[in-house]
């Protein structure tokens, strides 16, 4: 491969990046020394098997890559707001297009998910840790090693263009002879296990390490979605490593699964990639319908209606969502057979998410509804979803699709669905938990702007873009000429639009301002339930101490914690005195952390086609793995002694500090 021009050059907005990185790079470098700050940064957080500091990364991971894709976008939408823009050439704007669509749904949807199944799930069973903590850690090392990998090909070798799931035969060495494809492979197979390894420990912690009393029918309805979200992540994701791996071969080893010139079938690529693609939609949907469940049920003060068909529904959009993909190319000339059936499936899909809804909705029926920050979410939710589903149900009849296909139409209803179930949702989540994970709340003003600001903005953005659809504006188009843009009405349209993407931008920019401003200023949680939750991560400390529980809970049926509390306020309850016993915790260990690292000069390498480095890399990674094979002293014992001085520190903290009214909490 020619490396004559490793680093990209001719573009001001490159060196812009250029520059950028090299600043952020110094000033993170000089905190660090400056505060001498390499050590902790080491052992607190680097070699770290902790799942609530694993979560805390992985939220980092995925608001930084939130602004990045948004970054994208914003300017996808200055060079479509006029005609004939010159604001970006077709090369650099493929390449944005194609790294917008990949870090969103899978560099930033997925951490932004990970983070979550992280920092609740084990403290709403009731356990200490997750089943597998060194492969937890690795899951997010891996992760993080690809995502570094795919977002620096803009400054080194290039960017991939040819689209976000990569169609043959653009993504054959034909059409993208550069290494830009070769970062999109391996970025996404690199990341990729980490999510078959978090999918992988999710399922086995679920139905193997809930706190002894606690049914699968006591389980709150987030773990239950995370628990079909996993499910769903061991079925996708070998698809995807395969279909990855066959690309690869037909890019490096001159294979031809894909070559339709040399026998191969590029239409084999798209049933699989939509194969995983399909259910990886509902793989991050489904654990944002958990956090409604959750925070529905805390701010109407009622048990979720409908619990069990609210579990059987989740579990049935795991399972149909199998057999919906060939809803993405029904105009490929399959037959009506196959259009039918696929039809009829992804209208199906659609029952259990309604059921869903409702349930909601009669939860808040005669409730005691608390307008809370993650309420605000849900709200909002709802009419964005209800519209993103009925524009599914059109996109699902075949014969409109044919009208509807390759049009501005599905960009504006796959945003719906996923700005509006996917953001919206984990933004809630995000709001709902911060006190648990930081020991303070989010400042609820200008958290208010920040909603509205998104509110206004995605439906300025997106609703043009239906009419754009209908007016026969394709995807995938980078510029237009005036007669369509004016004379045709897509100028107007797309200023619009453009509008709309500025401010779910700014909103953005408050939130960022919102956090910052509340690690100084927010109201500090000395309750551990500054909702008056429900459910067993409310009933300890925030945050929570490192070994999460001191004693295991007692779970005698769903809403544990609410109806302990009702106990608790009875006259004449007495709290029963703790007997503590050593605590068994694992080790932190950095082995994790250097595995990756080797992973990412294998990436490199392999990318680049310099095959020496990418071989040096997996001898690296193969070398760690028997490194840890050897690596007895995993775990240690937390005494008794220091469990006892930190729940009394803990209590004596709670104690001191008066509890906050509900009205307080809430920010009014």
């Amino acid at each position: 491969m020619n490396t004559s021009h490793f680093f990209v050059t001719g573009d001001p907005m490159i060196y812009g990046a250029d520059v950028s990185i090299a600043l952020v790079t110094i000033g993170i470098i000089a905190s660090l020394t400056m505060l001498k700050k390499w050590g902790w940064l080491w052992r607190e957080w680097i070699t770290t098997v902790d799942h609530k500091k694993i979560g805390i990364m992985y939220l980092l991971a995925a608001l930084l890559m939130l602004f990045r894709g948004g970054v994208d976008a914003i300017l996808m939408r200055i060079q479509l707001a006029v005609p004939n823009s010159q604001f970006l050439a077709s090369d650099h704007y493929n390449e944005i297009f194609t790294t917008h669509g990949t870090i969103m749904i899978l560099f930033m949807a997925m951490p932004f998910m990970f983070a979550l199944f992280n920092i609740v799930v084990p403290l709403q069973i009731g356990a200490r840790d997750v089943a597998y903590p060194f492969l937890n850690a690795i899951s997010f090392w891996v992760f993080f090693i690809g995502a570094m990998l795919f977002n620096i090909s803009f400054v080194i070798g290039g960017s991939a263009s040819s689209g976000w799931l990569s169609y043959p035969p653009l993504s054959e060495t034909t059409f993208s002879p550069g290494p830009g494809q070769n970062f999109w492979i391996w970025g996404l197979q690199i990341s990729g296990i980490g999510s078959l390894a978090s999918g992988l420990n999710f399922t086995v912690t679920i139905l193997k390490m809930r706190t002894p009393s606690m049914r699968l029918r006591d389980m709150p309805l987030f773990t239950w979605s995370v628990l079909a979200s996993s499910i769903a992540i061991l079925g996708a994701f070998p698809i995807l490593t395969g279909t990855l791996g066959m690309l690869t071969i037909d890019r490096l080893l001159g294979g031809h699964f894909f070559t339709m010139t040399s026998g191969g079938n590029p239409m084999m690529y798209i049933n699989l990639i939509w194969m995983w693609g399909h259910p990886e939609v509902y793989i991050v949907v489904l654990p944002a319908f958990g956090v409604f469940s959750e925070v529905v049920a805390t701010f109407s003060k009622k048990r979720t209606f409908g619990y069990g068909s609210m579990v059987y529904s989740m579990i049935a959009i795991a399972v149909v969502s199998y057999y919906t993909w060939a809803h993405h190319f029904f105009t490929m000339g399959a037959g009506v057979d196959v259009n039918i059936t696929f039809a009829i499936c992804t209208m199906i899909i659609g029952i259990p998410t309604g059921v869903k809804v409702f349930n909601w909705l009669f939860t808040m029926y005669r409730g005691r509804v608390e307008i809370s920050q993650p309420m605000l979410w849900f709200l909002a939710f709802v009419p964005t979803f209800v519209i993103g589903g009925a524009t599914g149900v059109m996109l699902a009849a075949a014969p409109a699709d044919y009208q509807y296909h390759n049009s501005y139409f599905l960009i504006a209803h796959f945003h719906q669905v996923l700005i509006g179930g996917v953001v919206f949702g984990y933004l809630a989540g995000m709001y709902y938990w911060f006190p648990k994970i930081f020991g303070f709340e989010l400042n609820y003003t200008l958290g208010k702007w920040g909603f509205w600001l998104w509110q206004i903005g995605f439906y300025v953005c997106f609703m043009p873009q239906y009419a754009l659809g209908f007016m026969g504006m394709t995807r995938r188009i980078y510029i237009y000429n005036q007669t369509e843009g004016w004379d045709m009405g897509w100028a107007p349209l797309n200023i619009i639009s453009s509008i709309g993407a500025f401010l779910m931008g700014v909103a953005f920019a408050f939130q960022v301002w919102q956090i910052l401003y509340s690690i100084k200023y927010g109201k500090r949680d000395f309750t551990g339930d500054p909702w008056d939750a429900r459910t067993l991560e409310w009933s300890i400390p925030s945050p929570a101490p490192l070994y999460n529980f001191a004693i295991l809970p007692e779970v005698k049926g769903r809403d544990s914690w609410w109806y302990k509390k009702q106990e608790m306020k009875k006259e004449g309850y007495e709290q029963e005195t703790p007997k503590y016993e050593p605590i068994h915790m694992p080790k932190n260990s950095g082995i994790a952390f250097i595995l990756s690292s080797f992973f990412f000069i294998a990436g490199f390498g392999f990318t680049f086609e310099w095959n020496w480095m990418g071989f040096a890399g997996l001898i690296g990674v193969a070398l760690s793995l028997y490194a840890r094979s050897f690596q007895y002293d995993t775990d240690y014992y937390i005494p008794v002694d220091e469990i006892e001085r930190t729940e009394r520190a803990l209590k004596n903290r709670s104690t001191v500090i008066p509890k906050t009214s509900t009205e307080e909490t809430l920010g009014r």
